[in-house]
């Protein structure tokens, strides 16, 4: 799929930020499992922390495919920037598109300058891929919501300072799951601790706990119970940016691999001249290409107003693709590719995720599935 001459000059200017300020300080943030903020204020500076921010608020309510173009090349220069980045608009969606006038005019303008950041509160310890089983629940009091409750796997959990939170109006009905802008300096609001994680290790990823958080009833984003159809609306975009997010993964492993592959010698040759390398990275290169096709369809769909099936195949097929060719990445650089020196090593462990969040390769599965038998 062509990109316009707009959507290609936006590539550009991405691509060399995350080539020449992302990605120089991926190993380092990843060691020391902090997020590089200088890089957030480069992206803030970019105008990328508005993708999903209508204009009239100063956003730059960029269309999908550039979205989805955006999204593939920060990931290009870090997954855990990109992540932060992906979430962060998912918040600034749900203000947008849910939220009233007096909410769009109070947080928009400067969550698209980047601060505060915006996090996006759904998964609990016991649902994750049924959020309807959650048990957070926000009551009504009068001209408040009282929210008692507790949230996990949220990213940006620490340096968000606002949340787009799902909770139930009524803990036992599943139909009562409404959606709710909560400022991060609440008081009953805590963020638990940075989770230990096998990769994407400078992405912050906490627990929130809500004992008594009161919130003006406006802060009710969503009409109560139409909380998870908003969610799935808003997740369908959320799915492509991870599908783009595993193509950029990907690439970058890609290119890791052919140049080793062209330096590395064994037997008086290069190992790129050996035909089961050549194979590897022909695969590797051709799933990678799928992979941005389906992608940019999905995103393509997306701007006409439906992506739901082509959403999950896009997330599903670049996830898969982004730990195969990860792997493969590994495999060629050997020995070299084990350590913690390079870049394999770690892009292998950040793909994991992504066949994880946003909806696990067996829940996209599942819904591809009901689409073909409806």
């Amino acid at each position: 799929m062509e990109l316009t001459e707009e959507q290609a000059a936006v590539r550009d200017v991405v691509r060399e930020f995350a080539r020449e300020e992302i990605r120089p300080t991926a190993l380092e943030a990843d060691r020391n499992q902090e997020f590089p903020e200088d890089v957030w204020d480069g992206l803030a500076e970019l105008d990328l922390t508005s993708l999903t921010v209508p204009e009239e608020y100063g956003g730059y309510d960029a269309d999908p495919v550039t979205a989805a173009v955006v999204n593939e090349e920060v990931a290009y220069g870090a997954l855990a920037v990109a992540t932060a980045l992906s979430v962060h608009s998912l918040a600034t969606s749900c203000i947008a598109e849910f939220g009233s006038e007096e909410l769009k005019e109070r947080w928009l303008p400067e969550m698209a300058d980047g601060r505060p950041v915006g996090a996006f509160a759904l998964s609990e310890p016991h649902a994750g891929s049924n959020p309807a089983e959650m048990s957070t629940e926000a009551r009504r009091e009068g001209d408040e919501y009282v929210i008692d409750g507790e949230k996990q796997w949220i990213t940006n959990g620490k340096r968000a300072g606002v949340y787009v939170l799902f909770a139930k109006t009524d803990r036992d009905d599943p139909g009562s799951v409404t959606q709710f802008l909560v400022p991060g300096d609440v008081d009953g609001l805590s963020v638990g601790e940075k989770e230990e994680k096998l990769g994407l290790r400078a992405s912050d990823t906490t627990s929130l706990a809500f004992d008594g958080v009161r919130i003006p009833a406006e802060n009710r984003l969503t009409e109560e119970g139409s909380g998870l159809s908003a969610a799935f609306h808003i997740l369908t975009g959320g799915r492509i940016a991870i599908a783009a997010q595993s193509v950029g993964l990907a690439q970058c492993a890609m290119d890791e691999a052919l140049e080793y592959a062209g330096e590395r010698e064994q037997f008086d040759r290069p190992i790129a001249e050996f035909q089961s390398i050549r194979h590897k990275l022909a695969e590797m290169a051709t799933r990678i290409e799928a992979s941005r096709l389906l992608t940019r369809e999905a995103a393509r769909e997306r701007a006409s107003g439906s992506a739901g099936l082509t959403a999950s195949m896009a997330k599903y097929f670049a996830s898969e693709t982004a730990m195969f060719v990860t792997n493969e990445a590994v495999q060629i650089h050997g020995g070299y590719g084990y350590v913690t020196e390079g870049e394999v090593e770690r892009l292998y462990r950040d793909a994991k995720i992504t066949e994880i969040y946003e909806g696990t390769t067996e829940i996209q599965k599942k819904v591809i599935a009901r689409h073909l038998l409806e």
